[in-house]
This record gives structure tokens, sequence and C-alpha cells, in this order.
């Protein structure tokens, strides 16, 4: 068996949606199947999800306070007052920046924008800057993706008479800021009909009232944000990204091309995953680690030679967060190994002085993959006595709620479900982790399994190229409307091995028949050592065209793997016990059946990990049931390692069968050898073996151990009498078979039992225990759990 690493979840799919689908909109019906699987049975809202780009943009003015943000801002630029768009540091807040600023210069207001400081100011309003703002004459001040929070800050503002539009997306607190509009899409008292847009499509959205017209010219921008968010794909987050990635694709942005060749990507090419993956970690990465104001610079110039510079340095930029990341993951990492065990922290509050605050929460998501829970990252600032940081959650813990319940010692915060950002005093550090622990007793250990929606179920048959461009009818992919994940069953391996300059990543190729399937797991490289030969596998992953010298063929990114059969491995030609040893899973049951070899493998083994059986009886009380079982070597009976595989069902089977002196190539001596050396020592009646033995294996061509084997046999069956070494013949000994002798049939026994488990063919050897092993206890005790 193989464990899967995330728990399978397939939801039943009602097949009369999925025909009815297929009919209406003549659709493949493995899209029809995937529409249903993201809840689109009505066929209405399944035909605007395809064909997005044929649906209008909502009508800005039914965000509430629209109209109001709107006639501000004309009457600001028709008096010439100095705005401030107050933007935020990662790609959201940069792209909402652009927008906002590209909207109100084209209509000719005189603007100017700030991006607080990370480090120095933190996340959203903040006093210091506002009371700057003011005293440089600004007379209306607009927050991109940001100020839903800033209850203190908009109270300063009336004071300092300087007027507040809000525009965010961020989940809203109790109590709202007092400012003279809050454009948000899920205002408490709204009801516009999307509520899910990033900050920069809610800048969009005040873009499109001040222009009167959807600014198309501004969807690559939008679409960069958008992405960049994580913000659910689906509904208008859909229609921008649909237009925007188009847009994008032939984008005039002198500051876009420059980074995209920086990265060594091609603009006519991006998708959605190289905005995830390209653009948005590198307009991320500036606010991360410093000032984000070259972004802006990027995006909305367009001088070509300051867009080099921009983007070289925002690049160099890149590269030292990726260094940042790595080093504080490691240290983050060795903290929860040492001071917070799992058994004992279900969610993890970790905190260091000297991290970047700027990239915790990337680290933060790295220590949701690698440990699976909720994660705190803070940096501790002694000269403030305060811990400010980034929160990443898992399904079953709605992170914005948890926190919420800690407001007392939480006094600025904000965020999703998923996400969320804080600072709070250093001294409560250990209080608010204490308290989120308790609340999170309500997690099940179930919950700490990470889940995998599989989309749907297919035959490795039907995996074709056409099958692949149909399902990109649901393109662009993201959150809410992710890649979909096909499973495949039962099929055999027909190559697999590790790759990449760690060997950390795998491939592989399915087979099924005569139709193979190429497969590239990252990240999944150790798979390779827990795979056997004969294997059969279920995958799921991502389906993909793999283009190679204008060749395409179909590929899958799996993401999963596991057998759910018992598995053997064989690694009985491994003379270095340390090259298989290695690779052995946790916990492995070892058995031997001799001393001998206990003795052999000391020093590589721990001897009480050994379990040592000497007979049948013993045999019998040995549980291998659900267990990884190592064979070290033979037993001299067969029915002692059959009264043992015969215990129960291993998980997997791995035989090494080390044998000290094997019988096989030795073999049983022939009849007219045993008729030959009886006449010999008959016409002798005497013959001293320890002085002419070995004299007389090499006039013969034996060896000595078979002279050694025939006595004994010859001792056994009374034909002759031994002592001090010389053979005595006794002539009134009734005629026996040479099989009666104990030792004839224990060499007998053992030449069969190397024949048919050291010397075998590794299928031979399957089918050996295949043919022993008891599955029907097994098979009896997964029917109980179904039942």
């Amino acid at each position: 068996m193989l464990q899967s690493k995330t728990r399978w979840k397939i939801q039943p799919i009602n097949e009369d949606y999925v025909q009815n689908l297929i009919d209406a909109l003549t659709i493949p019906e493995v899209v029809a199947r995937l529409l249903v699987q993201r809840g689109m049975v009505d066929v209405e809202d399944a035909k605007a999800f395809l064909y997005i780009e044929n649906q209008p943009f909502h009508d800005p003015f039914l965000l509430k306070g629209m109209d109001k943000a709107t006639e501000r801002i004309k009457e600001a630029i028709a008096s010439e007052e100095l705005i401030m768009v107050y933007g935020d540091y990662d790609a959201d807040g940069v792209t909402s920046t652009s927008v906002m600023l590209t909207a109100l210069q084209e209509l000719g207001a005189n603007v100017e924008f700030y991006i607080p400081n990370r480090f120095t100011e933190g996340y959203g309003p903040n006093e210091e800057a506002f009371r700057f703002a003011a005293e440089q004459g600004t007379g209306l001040i607009i927050t991109v993706d940001n100020g839903i929070s800033g209850i203190n800050e908009a109270a300063l503002l009336k004071e300092l008479s300087v007027d507040l539009i809000i525009t965010d997306h961020h989940e809203p607190g109790p109590e709202l800021p007092d400012a003279l509009a809050i454009i948000h899409p899920n205002h408490p008292k709204g009801d516009y009909p999307f509520k899910e847009l990033a900050g920069v499509g809610v800048a969009f959205k005040v873009a499109h009232a001040l222009l009167g017209k959807p600014p198309e010219h501004l969807l690559d921008l939008a679409a960069i944000g958008t992405i960049a968010d994580l913000v659910p794909l689906k509904g208008e987050n859909r229609l921008i990204v649909k237009k925007g990635l188009k847009a994008l694709r032939q984008t005039k942005r002198t500051g876009i091309h420059a980074l995209c060749k920086e990265a060594g990507s091609n603009v006519a090419e991006l998708d959605e995953e190289s905005v995830g993956f390209v653009i948005g970690p590198r307009l991320n990465a500036v606010g991360r680690l410093s000032d984000a104001d070259p972004a802006v610079h990027l995006l909305m110039t367009e001088d070509s030679e300051e867009a080099r510079a921009l983007a070289a340095e925002i690049d160099a930029i890149n590269k030292e967060r990726q260094t940042i990341v790595s080093d504080i993951t490691k240290e983050a990492i060795e903290q929860v190994e040492t001071k917070y065990p799992l058994d004992h922290n279900r969610i993890l509050v970790i905190e260091k002085e000297g991290w970047n605050p700027g990239v915790v929460g990337i680290v933060a998501s790295r220590l949701v993959d690698r440990f699976y829970r909720p994660v705190i990252m803070l940096c501790k600032d002694p000269a403030t006595g305060k811990s400010k940081g980034s929160a990443r959650s898992i399904q079953g813990f709605n992170m914005f709620e948890e926190l919420s319940q800690n407001r007392d010692i939480l006094p600025h915060f904000g965020g999703h479900p998923m996400a969320a950002g804080m600072t709070l005093l250093s001294e409560d550090v250990a209080e608010l982790r204490s308290r989120l622990n308790r609340q999170a007793e309500k997690l099940t250990e179930e919950d700490f399994v990470p889940i995998t929606n599989v989309d749907t179920l297919t035959a490795l048959m039907d995996v074709d190229l056409e099958a692949i461009s149909q399902v990109q009818l649901l393109a662009p992919f993201g959150m809410k409307n992710p890649k979909p994940k096909v499973l495949i069953e039962q099929s055999s391996v027909a190559s697999i091995r590790k790759i990449g300059a760690n060997q950390n990543h795998l491939k592989m190729t399915l087979q099924n028949g005569q139709h193979t399937l190429d497969g590239i797991a990252f990240g999944l490289g150790e798979i390779a050592d827990h795979v056997s030969p004969l294997a059969k596998v279920d995958v799921i992953g991502e389906l993909s065209i793999n283009e190679w010298n204008n060749t395409k063929k179909a590929q899958l990114f799996v993401k999963d793997i596991k057998v759910n059969d018992w598995q053997l491995f064989d690694v009985r030609g491994i003379s270095q016990p340390k090259r298989w040893l290695s690779i052995l899973p946790p916990k492995p049951q070892f058995i031997a059946f001799e001393q001998s070899t206990v003795e052999v493998f000391k020093g590589l083994i721990e001897e009480d990990a050994i379990c040592l059986i000497g007979n049948a009886r013993h045999a019998e009380s040995c549980s291998i049931d659900y267990k990884h079982l190592v064979l070290l070597d033979l037993p001299k009976e067969e029915e002692i390692l059959l009264s043992l595989i015969r215990n129960g069902v291993p998980t997997r089977i791995y035989v090494h069968f080390y044998q000290e002196n094997p019988q096989f190539f030795s073999g049983m001596p022939p009849r007219d050898n045993f008729a030959w050396y009886y006449a010999f020592l008959k016409k002798r009646q005497q013959f001293d073996l320890q002085k002419n033995g070995e004299a007389l294996a090499n006039h013969k061509g034996w060896t000595k151990d078979t002279i050694n084997f025939m006595t004994k046999v010859f001792f056994e069956l009374e034909f002759v009498t031994m002592k001090d070494g010389i053979i005595t013949v006794n002539n009134s000994v009734q005629k026996r078979d040479l099989s009666h002798s104990p030792a004839y049939q224990s060499k007998e026994r053992m030449v069969k039992l190397e024949q048919e488990l050291l010397y075998s063919s590794f299928q031979q050897l399957k089918q050996w225990f295949e043919q022993h092993i008891d599955l029907t206890k097994r098979l009896e005790e997964e029917e109980k759990v179904w039942i």
C-alpha cells in the first residue's frame, strides 16, 4: 500500500444535470460534468460562465456610495484640489493604485499617490501619513485596497477637514469608519450583485463610474491584481480576468514588457499561471522588502530606459526575497519541531525577533503546506514592544472570525477566512496562542489532513489532446474555479524515476493496455522508492498539453498517488544493506529467522527492532497486519514463513533473504554420488574423514561440504558410525531410502525454498506470496467499515 498525502473528495454528480447542459449548450460531456461539479446546474448560469466575455460589467453605481464618491472626485478635479490615492504595498494594492491614478490623470486631476512602508507604517491608513497629506494641502484622500479598518484614522481626517473615500474589499468589521463614502462590494448596507471583487476590481469600478464606460484599457492591470490577490475567479472577477488576459497579451505598457523580459517570459503568451507565478510575485516582492513605489512607477512609466532599470531592480528584489523566505522557513520549521509539537498545538503561533515582516505571510503559507495547521507568523520588535505578522488558515478554521473573538488583545487586524494580518503587543502573543488553541479544539483529527477535491474520474484511454482542449473552455482557472483534477484508477506503472538536481521530483509513465500517459510530479520524488514494479496506482492530477519540438502530447501534472493493495519490494540482490535500508518507510517490522542474521545486521538496525522467529508457533503469535514487513533472511522451514504471512495482511513486504551459505547452488548430490561414496566406504570398512576427507573430495571433484553432508545422511540412516573423525561401516543395517534422513529432508526443503523465494523472478515471488497471504481477513474488515 501507499497512503495518499491528502483526503480525496469526489462529489457525486447528478447525471440529469449533466445531460441537460449537454443538450442545451451543445458542449462536451467532460465540460458539462465539470460545470455541474462547480455548482453550475442552471443552463443560464453555465452559459454565462462559459461565455463570460459576452456579459456586460455591472453598473458601477450599484455600489453603495458610488454616486457620492464620483461627485466629490469630480468636484475636486474641477477645483484643482490635491487628491491623494492611498494604496497598499502588495500586487493588488499597486495595481489598484495604478488604475485609480490613471483614471484620475485622464480626467485632469491634480493627483499624487502614497503607499505606506510595510515596516515603518504597517498595513492600511496611518495618522502620520494623513497628517502629512493634510499639511501638503490635500483636500481628498482615496484609499485603494485598504481603509475599511481605519476607524481612528478616518476620525482624524474629519478633524483635519480632509474628505476620505474608502475603496476596499477586505472583510468589514462591526464598526465602519466615518468616511464621506465607502465603496465596498460587500458593504453591510449595500446590494451589489457581485461581492468578491479584489481591491483592483473596486478601483476599476470607480474608474468605470468616473469615465462613463468600462475602462478596458485598464483591464490588463485589473487582471494582474485580481489573479495575484487570489480572489474567486467567477462572476465579475472572471470577466475582468478573461478580458484582462487578452488585453495583457496585447499590452503596450513598457513596464510589463520590461518585467516579463527580465523574468524570461513572453508577453504574448501570458496566462493566469504566468501572472500568478511570474508577474504577481515580483510586484509583491517590492513592498515586502522595501517601499512599493517602484512597482507603481513600473506600471505607469512610458519610458523604456526607466522601465528596464525598474524591472531589473524589482527582479533583484524578488531574488533577495526568495533567499530570505527560504532562511526564515528553515528557522520556523525548527521552532515548530522543538518548541511547538503538533500533538499539543492545533494552531501554530510562531514569533521571533529579526524576521522580515514583509515575507512572513509567504512563510506562513509554506508552514501550512508542511504541517497543515493554521499558522500565525509574527515578527517581534523590542523597540516598540509590538509583534506584527500574517496568518494563513485551513478549511474549517475561519481565521478572521477566530481572530475577531480576541479583539481585546488585537488592536489592529484584518483579512479573510483563510488569511489575515495583525499587530499586537508582544506580551500578548502567548495569550493569543493559548486562546486560539482552545478555539481550535473544535477541529477533529480529520480536519488536519488536507483535502483534495477531485472533479471527475476518467479512464486512461479517454485522455487525449481533444479532451484537454475541451477543458480549456473553463479557463481562466484560479480560486473557486481551480484547474480540474482528474482521478485515474488502477493503472500500471510502465516507468518511474526521480528527476531534478536534488532528485525531489518524479517522472512516471502510466499504462493501461496499449494506452500510456506521461506524468510529472513536482516535490514527490521520494514516492519512486515506494511504488513496486507490479503495483496498480491511483493518481490524481491536472491534465495539460506538453509541446516540444512542435509535437504536442498529453501530460498529467500529478498531485497525489496511492496504492490500495499490499506491495512487494525486492531487495534480494543488494549486497550493501545501507542502500535499501535508507528507503524503508518509518517504523518497519524487521523479521529474522536466524540469530546469526541479527548479528550480521548489528549496527545497521537496532537489535530490539528485529523480531527473531524460531518456529511456526512463534510466527503465529507475531501480528503483521497493516505493517511494513522486512524479511531479513529465510527460515529453515517453509511452514514458519507460511505461519507468519497467514497471520494478517501487511501493507508492504520487503524481501532481502540473506543467506550465509545458500543451498541452491551447492545442490543436492545425485544418488549416484551417494552410491559411489557408500561403496567406497563399504570396501574400506573404515575411513578417516578428518585426515583424508579433503583429498577424497579433490579426487572426485566434490566439495568438502558435499562429503560431510553425505556422511551425515549415512550416519542418520545408521549406515555408518563415527568416532573421533573415523567412519566405520555398519554391515548389519537394513536398507533404507536416503529420504528418511532428516538432513537429506532439510536440505531438500531448503533447496526448494531457495528456488521458490531466493532465486525466483520478481513476478514468481509476488505470485508465491499472493497464493499464501490470507486476504479474506482484510476484505472482511473493509466490508465491516463500509457497512
